[in-house]
């Protein structure tokens, strides 16, 4: 579990802690309701928080999802920042109740990182992509460069990346999160097969996105 959790599992347990106490000594039911809504808030953020093991599939030429979704977009862009070009883009969005653990596509190394402030659009919507607030990570890989991007919604304040340039990073590892509800984007190179589409819902470190069928 990531410790950016930690302040509301503590603020919650507290609550919830404080609440049954108050009751316990008073017997006021006035207490019973927050006590509950406390103890709700524990577990949703608990839930939220969970990051469970995945099996990363073999084979260095597959490309794994980033994060857990739903594939809300496939485009053929243009990406300058990073990519130089041309490149492909997988956008997965992510509600509340999706895993936020992001997870690296590909074994390489970071070369590229880059944060932006934005709006707080919903994640789901296109223009999502071009105005939030977003962390850029590309990786240079011996199947050419990739780019996950982390694009915060109307709920997700709080982008978390533990990379920075320079380090080595292995496919299906982790490497941050978004809290409460997201958007992350996978921009590939030109040579890649695609094996995911549209409306498909994808695991991050373990749905294959794409491969290249050349490689080894």
């Amino acid at each position: 579990m990531f410790k950016e959790s930690l302040p509301a599992l503590a603020a919650w347990a507290a609550g919830a802690v404080l609440m049954w106490a108050l009751f316990r000594f008073t017997h006021w039911r006035v207490f019973v309701v927050p006590g509950a809504v406390f103890g709700l808030l524990l577990l949703f953020t608990l839930y939220f928080f969970r990051d469970p093991e995945r099996i990363v599939p073999e084979g260095g030429h597959r490309i794994v999802s980033p994060a857990d979704g739903q594939v809300v977009d496939i485009s053929d862009v243009e990406e300058t920042s990073f990519m130089g070009g041309k490149a492909v883009r997988v956008a997965i969005f992510l509600s509340v109740w999706d895993v936020h653990v992001n997870r690296v596509p590909v074994d390489g190394r970071v070369t590229y990182c880059s944060y932006r402030k934005g709006k707080f659009l919903r994640a789901f919507e296109p223009e999502a992509s071009a105005v939030n607030e977003r962390m850029d990570i590309g990786i240079e890989s011996p199947a050419g460069r990739f780019l996950v991007r982390q694009i915060a919604g109307i709920i997700a304040r709080r982008i978390v990346c533990r990379v920075r340039e320079g380090d080595a990073v292995a496919r299906g590892a982790r490497f941050g999160m978004i809290k409460f509800g997201s958007r992350t984007e996978l921009f590939l190179p030109a040579g890649v097969t695609l094996r995911v589409q549209v409306g498909e819902r994808v695991k991050g470190g373990e749905t294959i996105i794409g491969e290249f069928l050349n490689a080894s």
